[in-house]
């Protein structure tokens, strides 16, 4: 089969497409014949060295895939039979046309929507959920500023965050990445190249701040999001776009704000934890993808590329241009 390859790290030009061995499903494990994988900020990371896989997984990009079933391995509990569509959360492997999925982590596509649609669902939405549910607790009226909001995650988050009944406020590079929010849900944006977002968060909230903070960010945002965050505020860091170096008084001003800081990473998560997740997001909210239902959910795409072009995919990503997921597709 071909599979999106890299020999050593290095930028995107060091990525082509190699003819591998088709896995086969182990026990409990479906093969998945791949027609679509999102490219994720953890797959740049991989190809610069930056982030292995976890033990186990397959040293192949693409955290999320969408396709058909093409093989049962043995133990599977006959939830699914061949030429079933499907989704799938991965720890690796999904830019490539076969990847092995465990039964627990496969997902029904939702009515309606398209393969390169229902790719752009599983890596965004899983953590998003995860972030707003599992560990941020978000309530009904609760406010929520929203890192990085015309990114995947974000699109998804400002969706689930209106769902739950609770108030999302975006930061983004660009007022078209903002315009693009606000149309999804978002109750206010921030051009973080342009202004303190703490200071709009503070008076959007009128000096109450914000309940909960989703931050891919990291280090450079610290001060900032300490700044607006409310009194028993919870801070949820997931990714380190903006580095990993703190430099000033983190924890008194946390402390001060009785704030909790709450990190976390979905790829490294064990399997039953997956599932566990996976099927809490497909009962209660894969229903929602469907127009007959409100409020409709919807993953936004900003491109789909041809996995021959996997390096322009890479280069559109890294120049932070993505409103959006962006999609391969794979040769049928």
């Amino acid at each position: 089969m071909l599979a999106v390859y890299f020999d050593k790290p290095g930028g995107p030009e060091s990525l082509y497409l190699k003819e591998v061995a088709k896995p086969s499903p182990g026990e409990g494990e479906v093969l998945l014949k791949v027609a679509a994988s999102a490219l994720n900020r953890a797959d740049l990371l991989q190809r610069r060295g930056q982030y292995a896989p976890p033990p186990g997984a397959s040293n192949i990009l693409g955290l999320e895939a969408s396709g058909h079933v093409a093989e049962l391995g043995p133990g599977c509990q006959g939830h699914w039979k061949p030429g079933d569509s499907a989704m799938a959360l991965l720890p690796g492997g999904g830019q490539a046309q076969y990847v092995t999925v465990p039964e627990g982590l496969l997902m029904p596509i939702p009515e309606g929507l398209s393969l390169p649609q229902a790719a752009a669902i599983p890596e965004a939405w899983l953590t998003a959920f995860q972030l707003l549910h599992l560990l941020g607790n978000v309530q009904a009226g609760d406010s929520v500023l929203i890192h990085a909001g015309s990114s995947g995650v974000g699109t998804a988050a400002i969706q689930l965050t209106r769902m739950a009944g609770a108030i999302p406020l975006v930061t983004a590079g660009s007022q078209r990445k903002i315009q693009m929010a606000e149309k999804l849900g978002a109750a206010v944006g921030f051009n973080y190249k342009e202004e303190d977002f703490s200071e709009g968060t503070l008076k959007f909230t009128k000096g109450a701040g914000v309940n909960l903070i989703l931050d891919c960010i990291g280090g450079s945002y610290w001060e900032k999001n300490v700044n607006c965050l409310a009194l028993d505020g919870r801070w949820i860091l997931y990714g380190l776009m903006g580095g990993d170096d703190i430099s000033g008084p983190l924890l008194s001003k946390l402390l001060f704000k009785r704030g909790s800081l709450i990190t976390s990473l979905l790829r490294s998560r064990d399997k039953k934890y997956k599932q566990t997740l996976v099927k809490a997001f497909t009962e209660q909210v894969l229903p929602h993808f469907s127009s007959e239902t409100s409020p409709c959910l919807l993953p936004v795409l900003d491109s789909v590329y041809p996995v021959t072009e996997i390096q322009e995919a890479h280069v559109h990503m890294e120049a932070n241009m993505n409103m959006g997921k962006i999609v391969l597709t794979l040769p049928q």
